[in-house]
């Protein structure tokens, strides 16, 4: 069995006010979207996998780059255009987390990845969060546009949920103010 990590990196960012999107923005002397992906790569999964879209991002060569032309309409098109690729790679399920979450460990990705379940989900002190496994028996149930990946899912289907805390924080990246508050 076989599992990508997928980071989604395409949205538009609109929230943030700064000078350049909020990926390419520097926290801890590197941008902030390079945090997520060491975490991402250090999880151990069988395939790296980065959907872009609003903006381009210097990726290295061993990461699969996804672009998502339909990025404005929500991060259910990426969740989407990841597990439409990783059916066509044979893979057994993507592990999907967010590149504007900085603090997530490589343990998160771990954790999720090697846990079994249709959808496995983080939770940090109790609290759901990223990343989540999805597994291919739930890719056809994912939506196919809206601005929520597999939140619509794992409501209308607790079935298929699994927890799994983990350790780290799930903050994000929203605002300028996100960023100071984390860079002081």
């Amino acid at each position: 069995m076989t599992t990508a990590a997928v980071l989604l990196a395409a949205g538009g960012g609109t929230r943030f006010r700064g000078d350049a999107h909020k990926l390419l923005t520097v926290l801890r002397d590197r941008p902030v979207y390079e945090h997520a992906l060491a975490a991402a790569r250090a999880g151990g999964l069988d395939e790296i996998v980065v959907v872009v879209g609003a903006v381009p991002l210097t990726l290295p060569p061993d990461v699969t780059v996804l672009t998502n032309e339909r990025w404005s309409d929500g991060q259910a098109t990426s969740v989407r255009a990841a597990a439409d690729y990783a059916a066509g790679r044979g893979h057994d399920a993507i592990v999907v987390g967010l590149a504007d979450q900085p603090f997530v460990e490589p343990e998160a990705w771990a954790a999720v990845g090697g846990t079994d379940g249709p959808i496995v989900v983080a939770t940090y002190g109790g609290r759901r969060g990223n990343p989540v496994r999805l597994h291919r028996e739930v890719w056809p149930l994912l939506a196919a546009e809206g601005d929520e990946g597999a939140r619509t899912l794992m409501r209308s289907r607790p079935d298929l949920v699994r927890e799994v805390a983990c350790q780290g924080d799930p903050a994000d990246i929203d605002t300028v103010e996100d960023l100071q508050r984390w860079n002081s």
